[in-house]
């Protein structure tokens, strides 16, 4: 008898087909480049650095996503902002 999950990951493996979808969404799909995301989770974004303090205008919901995710990660709200921003310079950074 198969172990739990087997019977799923053979499935995983067929190539799936979007014959359902409209014939110019298919060809999309099927043309498209796979890009892996380089941001880390929301529980990961908890880092010790240096900082310096501004003052900055962000929209609600973004703030209301994340005040709920340091919440639930006992973290600082601040923390997450400034780890996702340094993440993003990160990756960018070879462009300037």
């Amino acid at each position: 008898m198969p172990d739990i999950g087997e019977k799923e990951k053979e499935d995983m493996k067929k190539k799936i087909e979007y014959s359902d979808a409209p014939k110019q969404v298919a060809e999309s799909i099927s043309l498209s480049e796979r890009i892996d995301d380089f941001l880390p989770p929301p529980d990961r974004l908890i880092r010790k650095s240096e900082k310096v303090k501004i003052t900055i205008t962000l929209d609600s919901e973004s703030i209301a996503f994340f005040k709920a995710s340091a919440k639930k990660n006992n973290v600082k709200y601040q923390t997450m902002i400034n780890e996702i921003l340094s993440k993003y310079a990160e990756r960018y950074s070879y462009t300037i």
